[in-house]
């Protein structure tokens, strides 16, 4: 099947790549700037910029949010804690009808001080 994809990296990935159905593959988004530098933050501040840059990506693709059917979410050192407070930023977006979703607690992310990760399946 034929695909496009976008924005290659410098880390060695490209943050979406599009398939001729229209379906988009998201690559994982961390709480970064506009150079792909970790923006520190605690966790909750980590999610909320991971999901902007995801917003951001879907754009880059013509799509947005509700676009969305598939989540993976990765969390360092996962707890209830964590869980609460990624429920409360999912649901500001996606209100009760949040894509499908599997969430990996995880040992360590890509670059050190990163606490969360998230990638994404999006359907035109």
């Amino acid at each position: 099947m034929s695909h496009t994809i976008v924005n290659p990296t410098a880390f060695g990935y490209s943050q979406a790549a599009v398939t001729a159905d229209g379906t988009a593959w998201i690559a994982g988004q961390y709480a970064a700037d506009a150079d792909g530098n970790l923006v520190p933050g605690d966790f909750a501040e980590q999610v909320r910029r991971s999901l902007a840059n995801l917003g951001t990506a879907l754009a880059a693709v013509g799509l947005d949010y509700q676009h969305v059917v598939r989540l993976g979410s990765f969390v360092v050192d996962h707890d209830l804690e964590k869980l609460a407070e990624l429920v409360e930023q999912l649901t500001a977006i996606w209100g009760d009808r949040p894509p499908a979703q599997t969430l990996s607690g995880v040992a360590a992310l890509a670059l050190p001080g990163m606490l969360f990760e998230i990638d994404a399946v999006a359907v035109r």
